[in-house]
């Protein structure tokens, strides 16, 4: 049995309309869990791909902002929205939670 690790894609949103599925990478992470269970430890790698789109502090930002989704209950529903009822998804929602101004 062959296991995938998990792992996050980011890319810049002019990327993703204009290519979707297939744009490119700016920010790769793996999430390595083989000590999950027995020491309460994921370890993460992180790479930059495109230096010249992203900066090291912007790469985490991202992280921490993305798995602030995932580990706190009501920033999770925008998850399982957008992952669900993609129709009723609204980035700007996201916006306001993270206090950033809406374009």
């Amino acid at each position: 049995m062959t296991l995938q690790t998990p792992h996050m894609l980011f890319t810049g949103l002019e990327d993703y309309k204009a290519r979707g599925t297939q744009a490119s990478p700016y920010f790769t992470v793996s999430f390595y869990t083989e000590f999950a269970e027995s020491k309460d430890l994921v370890l993460i790698r992180g790479d930059v791909v495109f230096t010249s789109k992203l900066t090291d502090s912007e790469a985490e930002w991202l992280l921490e902002t993305a798995q602030s989704f995932y580990l706190n209950d009501a920033r999770y529903k925008l998850v399982e929205r957008f992952n669900r009822e993609t129709r009723d998804f609204e980035f700007k929602d996201v916006l306001q939670i993270l206090n950033m101004p809406i374009l």
